[in-house]
């Protein structure tokens, strides 16, 4: 038998917040803004609960996790660190999005205090608002060499990045959403500049994001059964369960 998945929220949820750098802003590299793959995320999850989540981005382009990132004097400020208090915290999410790490990680800064200054953010997060919170993996890129001071990474690191990542999510009982899984090494799903993945791309991202918050919130699918009890079909096969000796029962 396998190990039940923790079920971090059985209600529907009311109000997103996503945090992250210019993947989750958008940009230039997207024809259509509502193509961002939080866009895609928020409209996934009103469609099967039933009413729309409140969603508020957050992102950034070119966002540093903390003043200590070396790409941090040429970044778009202020910082993750410097501003999750008014841009989470004082929003009140349910749901939160967590989407650091690629800018960093191409900066050159050392894992150790990547590491610390994320777990400052969730333990302060969880502390003032207990949301259901997600972490992302690093996302796939091509452009390596360009773009200094954001020239410094490599898959190598990506992954160590990585690993950091789902540690911490082990840590703080997160949901993890591994991006990286979903895309790499999908070239055709990164846009021309090397660094921003395409429509097809959010795409990737955004159904790897929604499915972790699929697996573990089953208040996405109390609207889905809800509706499902009032079939014929259900009316049926429910019947036919119970007479064969294997009835329904909800273990959620």
């Amino acid at each position: 038998m396998s190990t039940p998945l923790k079920d971090h929220k059985k209600d529907p949820f009311k109000r997103m917040v996503i945090l992250g750098e210019s993947t989750v802003e958008g940009g230039g590299w997207l024809i259509r803004k509502e193509d961002r793959y939080a866009d895609i995320v928020a409209r996934l999850i009103g469609e099967c609960q039933g009413a729309p989540i409140e969603y508020i981005n957050k992102g950034i382009g070119a966002n540093a996790i903390s003043p200590r990132s070396p790409g941090y004097p040429d970044s778009r400020k202020p910082s993750a660190l410097e501003r999750y208090k008014t841009d989470v915290i004082e929003n009140h999410p349910d749901l939160f999005i967590l989407a650091y790490g690629l800018n960093d990680m191409r900066a050159g800064m050392p894992l150790a205090e990547f590491r610390e200054d994320m777990a400052t953010i969730i333990r302060e997060v969880k502390a003032a608002c207990d949301p259901v919170m997600v972490l992302t993996t690093i996302y796939y890129m091509t452009g390596w060499r360009s773009w200094a001071p954001y020239d410094k990474g490599s898959v190598e690191l990506t992954l160590k990045y990585n690993e950091t990542i789902k540690g911490l999510a082990e840590e703080f009982g997160c949901i993890l959403a591994d991006v990286w899984s979903a895309e790499a090494p999908i070239d055709w799903a990164i846009h021309y500049d090397g660094v921003h993945a395409n429509k097809v791309g959010n795409l990737l991202i955004a159904h790897k994001v929604f499915e972790a918050i699929a697996r573990g919130c089953s208040g996405l699918t109390k609207r889905v059964y809800e509706e499902d009890l009032k079939t014929k079909w259900t009316e049926d096969t429910t019947r036919a369960r119970s007479h064969g000796g294997d009835p329904f029962v909800k273990t959620w």
